[in-house]
């Protein structure tokens, strides 16, 4: 596959994101037009759930972010791998938002934003990569925080064009808008798309 690299400059320090122009992921059978977006419709709440679901904001620490890490691992220790299905996303939803605000006691505003970008990355990994398992890693050092989601596959994601009104395909624009350095790491198996936050250390 042949691969540009785009060298982008966060605040004076450089950044290689990778993308492959003209490589856009082929149409998924539900239709979704690729980019890293892409869970739209997906666990639609039931019955009573709804009102639970509905109340959830990943600015509010919760129980099942707190279950989820008991549950699957801490991010902040190891690699926690998760089943490349649709409701994993919920997962890594949940373990982002108890890492960045009980582990980290950082922002609840950067909670909304890690918790959506993280959202993005596990939806390129779980449509486009054919994996059957991914990996999500956060880390933090002085005046950052970096998530990772490692998958199998070396295909690199597509920073595409979006206008304003489209709902899909927008997965890479918003973590090139909101994160403030972003990236892909080709490793011999696979590859890791990672992005970076600035963080006030208190």
């Amino acid at each position: 596959m042949p691969t540009a690299y785009a060298d982008r400059w966060a605040r004076g320090r450089g950044v290689r994101g990778a993308y492959s122009p003209g490589t856009a992921p082929k149409t998924a059978p539900d239709g979704h037009h690729g980019g890293m977006a892409g869970l739209e419709g997906i666990e639609q709440p039931r019955g009573d759930s709804r009102a639970a679901a509905a109340r959830w904001s990943p600015a509010v620490e919760d129980e099942q972010g707190l279950k989820a890490l008991e549950l699957f691992g801490n991010p902040t220790e190891a690699e926690v791998p998760l089943p490349s299905r649709p409701e994993s996303a919920a997962t890594a939803r949940r373990l982002a938002q108890v890492v960045v605000l009980r582990t980290w006691r950082l922002t609840p505003k950067l909670a909304e934003d890690t918790v959506l970008l993280v959202s993005e990355l596990v939806g390129n990994a779980v449509r486009h990569t054919g994996a059957r398992v991914f990996c999500l890693r956060m880390r933090r050092r002085t005046g950052w925080i970096r998530v990772e989601v490692r998958d199998p596959s070396r295909g690199l994601p597509c920073l595409m064009p979006v206008q304003e009104m489209d709902i899909s395909g927008r997965g890479l624009f918003l973590v090139d808008k909101l994160a403030d350095r972003w990236g892909v790491d080709l490793l011999p198996r696979g590859k890791t798309t990672w992005f970076e936050m600035r963080v006030a250390d208190r």
